[in-house]
């Protein structure tokens, strides 16, 4: 089991005005949200293949990787920071949308496939493995019909959040950033608790 001491935190998404603020990149909007929180700007890292930005985490530092590789291939840039930091498995969180589940739902694993999310294929493959913990936020399905949903999946998850779904982006986005302080303060197991309970 983790111990829940997360230095390296990576947001998923795609890089560039043109995916800004889509649902596929819920993983940056949450980074972006801490970073701005702690006063922190993101700078290009290019043996990373990433933006880094720096926070602290009490006396301890804390870094926040956002992945400039675009979505299929986010693993590269997370398995350059875990060598470059010198960081273990356990020591890195991985935050994604999901769009099985419903917007503002929360879901932390320790484990697990990728679900077929394209990020995570990227970084099994690319690290080896399955026993990394990733927080998933909702982003609800494109349709609730199979049919439908395969057509309407690509044009969903780059697709921006309506004027309604911004109000519950707002709310669980500062969810997470309370359940990665109790995770801090309280435990793994408690802040995960805190988190699944949505």
């Amino acid at each position: 089991m983790s111990s829940g001491d997360f230095q390296l935190l990576v947001g998923l998404g795609n890089p560039g005005s043109k995916y800004e603020s889509t649902r596929h990149n819920i993983g940056f909007m949450t980074l972006q949200r801490l970073a701005c929180q702690d006063s922190a700007s993101f700078r290009l890292n290019h043996k990373l293949y990433g933006q880094l930005a720096d926070i602290r985490n009490g006396l301890k530092k804390r870094r926040l990787l956002m992945p400039n590789t675009y979505m299929n291939e986010s693993g590269r840039s997370i398995n350059a920071a875990m060598q470059w930091f010198d960081l273990d498995i356990n020591q890195i969180l991985i935050i994604v949308d999901d769009m099985d589940l419903p917007l503002g739902k929360l879901r932390f694993r320790e484990e697990g496939s990728s679900g077929g999310h394209n990020g995570l294929k990227s970084i099994i493959s690319e690290l080896g493995r399955k026993d990394f913990c990733r927080l998933r936020i909702g982003i609800g399905p494109p349709s609730v019909t199979a049919h439908e949903r395969k057509d309407k999946t690509v044009r969903h998850v780059l697709g921006r959040f309506t004027k309604e779904e911004h109000s519950k982006v707002d709310i669980v986005l500062d969810k997470v950033i309370k359940g990665l302080e109790m995770i801090e303060e309280f435990g793994l197991k408690k802040g995960v608790t805190f988190i699944n309970s949505s």
